[in-house]
């Protein structure tokens, strides 16, 4: 077993925050890497040491492997956590990594390629029974072979890319006279955004669930799973709202979930944190989607119901420690929800924003936590992900922890900008999210922008207007009213009410 004594993370914003953090609790040192674009960003600031790796393009900077371990060996650095995103599952990176004799803090070379490619995933799993969705075992190029198969499948029917992620190469084709123009498409967009134009089919279903199962599992051959993540509150195929647990997961679906997810990380002899994730119908049949071999996102809400740290157990892991609990030790404690707040404009079709932090301010509160990686006065760069924060709460229950994500929103103020703030107030405040019937089309079935464009409740109407008539009663104007208003830049309304 190997103590690490310093860390690079070769990541940006929130999640470096979020790994130096748990590094400086656990004694380590840390290294932070920025883009030209970062240079003052929190969490360079917030590392004991920082190395610029060039101009803000990620491929300047973020994704030169061989410049950030190079950086590593001038800096007597013993590991490096990717985070997510960037180079966090890139096999030849971790490859290289381990070849100059630091430690990944993740899993090995061979298990991010298996589960790197879908249909290796796919294969991997077979012998373990899982659940899959009924389609092809292998990439599929020829147009009558693939169009033949798709019929013995049942329309509608799902082309995607191998190497996809994000809905990119991804078609969905609902008859046999769109499916030649629609598997072109597929091929051509996979070639050019992963380089790979391998192309499989699937059955499409047509109203479901994405759920995720955390697993974590060490380099003794110990793997647990710390339940799962309810995460079909999506736009563009994109998470923005994720929850743990699932309203609609009973201790026995849970329990089958789980076990299939401990089968796909045995498949791939999986060892660090990594999440399963199924795609579930409407009937509650869960079926293996795929894994994400890195930390996610929305890991916080695992943390908050199991009270694990998943960073640091990522960090034990690296250094050959066994797990320090087992399966039946694990319990679930309350409910939480996360919001991803981003820099989108959700009355324009979620496109992102740009501009300065002219305000921003953060909730505050018992079972309220905030993972971001800006200040107020930065500007938000065109370069990266627009994921400004994200927003997380905890409580007793699911409507508790709802009421709770509400009052958060509420208390957050940021100017500048434009956020998918008010989207996320308004879909879990929606009946078909407080009741749980919602699945991955919710945008599409409940969303107008029009929604968003009340400014205010007719509570909040109310408590306005309550306010200004206790103001103006304690503050009768004298004199002349004209004059005192040009004195002043700023009225005492607004200084009151912002």
């Amino acid at each position: 077993m190997s103590k690490i004594k310093k860390l690079l993370v070769a990541n940006r914003g929130e999640i470096s925050l979020r790994i130096m953090r748990t590094a400086r609790e656990m004694g380590i040192a840390t290294v932070a890497v920025y883009s030209e674009a970062d240079r003052l960003s929190p969490h360079v600031l917030f590392a004991d040491e920082a190395v610029c790796l060039g101009p803000p393009a990620s491929n300047k900077s973020y994704l030169l492997g061989d410049k950030i371990i190079s950086f590593c060996k001038e800096l007597g650095v013993d590991a490096i956590h990717p985070g997510y995103g960037f180079l966090s599952e890139n096999a030849d990176f971790a490859r290289k990594v381990q070849e100059a004799g630091l430690i990944f803090i993740g899993p090995s070379p061979e298990a991010i390629e298996i589960m790197g490619s879908k249909l290796a995933a796919k294969q991997a799993v077979g012998k373990y029974n899982i659940p899959l969705v009924p389609g092809t075992e292998e990439a599929i190029s020829d147009i009558p072979v693939a169009k033949a198969r798709a019929s013995e499948i049942g329309y509608p029917i799902l082309i995607k890319a191998s190497a996809g992620g994000g809905g990119k190469g991804m078609r969905v084709v609902e008859n046999e006279g769109e499916f030649e123009e629609q598997m072109q498409r597929a091929v051509s967009e996979a070639q050019s955004s992963f380089g790979d134009s391998a192309v499989f089919i699937e059955k499409y279903i047509s109203s479901p669930r994405h759920i995720e199962i955390q697993v974590l599992g060490d380099q003794q051959g110990n793997i647990v799973y710390l339940f799962e993540r309810e995460c079909s509150i999506q736009r563009r195929h994109q998470k923005v709202i994720e929850e743990a647990p699932s309203a609609v997961v009973s201790p026995e679906m849970r329990k089958a979930m789980g076990e299939a997810a401990v089968g796909v990380a045995k498949a791939c002899n999986y060892y660090g944190a990594g999440t399963v994730e199924f795609i579930v119908d409407e009937n509650l049949n869960f079926f293996f989607l795929e894994m994400n071999t890195r930390l996610q996102v929305e890991h916080p809400v695992t943390e908050m119901i199991t009270g694990k740290d998943l960073v640091r157990e990522q960090i034990l892991i690296a250094e050959g420690k066994a797990l320090s609990f087992t399966q039946d030790e694990l319990k679930i404690n309350g409910h939480s929800l996360e919001v991803r707040v981003y820099a989108e404009d959700p009355r324009n079709n979620f496109l992102p924003d740009i501009g300065r932090l002219e305000t921003y301010r953060r909730p505050q509160g018992p079972g309220i936590r905030v993972d971001d990686g800006f200040e107020q006065g930065m500007d938000i760069p065109i370069y990266y992900d627009p994921m400004i924060a994200k927003l997380i709460t905890h409580a007793e229950n699911r409507n508790a922890a709802i009421e709770k994500m509400v009052r958060a929103i509420e208390d957050y103020k940021i100017v500048g900008i434009q956020t998918t703030l008010d989207f996320c107030k308004f879909a879990i405040t929606h009946e078909a999210f407080r009741s749980g019937a919602f699945d991955t089309k919710f945008v599409e079935n409940y969303f107008n922008p029009s929604v968003l464009d009340q400014e205010f409740s007719d509570s909040e109407l109310e408590l306005i207007s309550a306010l200004a008539i206790e103001f103006f009663t304690k503050n009768k104007p004298t004199g002349n009213l004209q004059s005192k208003s040009a004195d002043n830049k700023e009225s005492a309304w607004r200084n009151r009410f912002q």
